[in-house]
């Protein structure tokens, strides 16, 4: 009977591990479930559109020309999304012929970001009222100075709330990255506030089966972002191959900033990661300071921290290199090839792929760098591995690089 127990309950597990290996191979995205978002307006960018189609064997038909005007500009209104982006791609899903795309493919030409709402309509007066009343609770914190703390806590307390309902109601943090938003398309009508939880985190697929992946083929340049589908090819067909460069330490108090103590440790895991699912060399820069100039020669994995909007040209990158950078605003000037910012600066450099903040993020909204890359090594496209391991959508990061991007051969999945 103890026998006939163990082998029930091990056939059991191993049923479940067939199943979740068969469950990740059937729903790894295909060509066809591909969306590719191109300015109509600008030529370059419709024919990056039908370049990446043709490399990657994405139906023609599948690309959606939108007019979004002549010039290459980075942002778009709230209202112009609505209408010119969203809008339009929400009615194209709803064809009967397109209820298969689970990722959206936005190019050179389409604009990054996304306006916040503004004042929600009919609130005016409502906002009036609370700023007002903010101003006498604020006072009367300062007159009750030498009060008792418990009730200068509960003023603050109602100080903090105010704040809140007047943030909501002016439509503060409630702009984006274009891509981010588009996650949540087929939502219509969701909370513009801060963010929305993903529902990909460590999924296969969304319950609810709206939730779609984002990415984008742009950078500083219309070259730069089209050669980044011919790198990762070029990267399949011959085998990522190089080295890992991981950079932690952090030199604030950890202890005071859990958030930071938890993404350091993460980075610290990634050596572990890497070195148990690959042969990849892994080279590790543990003090607070950065990898130096010109010492990370044959670069194929990278993250680290933390050089705020100054890029350290240490890296030698391989073509399919994959990296980011912990740090706010690494891609809101994406375009500029004399940015220093870390995501055009490594676009310009030669990385593959990479991913970065458009405005303040907040390091929480990053994907684990030990997570992230995990998945990358357990066979997930780029995409995947991004959306399985990012926290939020409808915010502030945009992912650049091929979707379809496999550094890595497939191997089991432990989620």
């Amino acid at each position: 009977m103890f026998f006939k127990k163990i082998f029930s309950k091990t056939s059991s597990i191993f049923i479940l591990l067939i199943y979740l290996v068969l469950a990740t191979s059937v729903y790894a995205i295909e060509p066809e479930e591909i969306l590719v978002v191109a300015n109509g307006d600008i030529d370059q960018s419709v024919e990056l559109a039908k370049y990446y189609c043709k490399r990657r064997s994405v139906p023609e038909e599948n690309i959606i020309s939108l007019p979004l005007g002549k010039s290459l500009t980075d942002s778009i209104s709230r209202s112009d999304y609505d209408k010119k982006i969203a809008g339009v791609i929400r009615e194209k899903l709803k064809i009967k012929k397109y209820n298969n795309i689970r990722c959206i493919l936005t190019v050179y030409g389409v604009p990054i970001k996304v306006a916040g709402r503004g004042v929600l309509e009919g609130k005016e007066k409502e906002l009036s009222k609370l700023k007002a009343l903010l101003g006498e609770k604020q006072n009367k914190l300062q007159s009750q100075a030498n009060s008792s703390s418990t009730k200068s806590k509960a003023l603050q307390r109602e100080i903090k709330k105010l704040n809140q309902q007047i943030n909501f109601i002016a439509g503060k943090f409630t702009d984006a990255s274009v891509d981010s938003e588009l996650s949540l398309v087929l939502y219509e009508n969701y909370e513009l506030y801060y963010w929305q939880k993903n529902k990909l985190n460590y999924r296969v697929i969304d319950p609810d089966g709206k939730t779609l992946m984002v990415c984008r083929l742009d950078g500083p340049g219309f070259e730069i972002s089209k050669n980044l589908v011919d790198k990762a090819i070029a990267a399949e067909n011959a085998g990522l191959s190089g080295k890992v460069y991981i950079d932690s330490g952090f030199p604030g108090d950890k202890k005071k900033q859990p958030a930071f103590a938890k993404y350091d440790w993460s980075l610290l895991r990634v050596a572990d990661v890497v070195r148990s699912r690959s042969k990849l060399k892994v080279v590790e820069e543990k003090t607070d300071g950065l990898f130096p100039v010109d010492s990370c020669p044959d670069a194929a994995l990278y993250c680290g921290w933390y050089s705020l909007k100054k890029y350290i040209d240490a890296f030698d990158f391989v073509d399919g290199a994959v990296g980011y950078h912990l740090a706010s605003w690494e891609a809101v000037n994406l375009r500029d090839a004399n940015s220093t910012q870390w995501c055009p600066a490594m676009l310009k450099d030669g990385i593959t792929a990479t991913l970065g903040a458009v405005s303040e993020p907040y390091l929480t909204a990053f994907p684990k760098p030990d997570v992230f890359f995990g998945q990358l090594l357990d066979g997930y496209s780029l995409v995947e591995a991004y959306y399985r391991s990012k926290p939020f959508n409808s915010w502030q990061l945009v992912l650049i690089g091929d979707p379809l991007y496999k550094p890595f051969k497939k191997r089991f999945s432990y989620f």
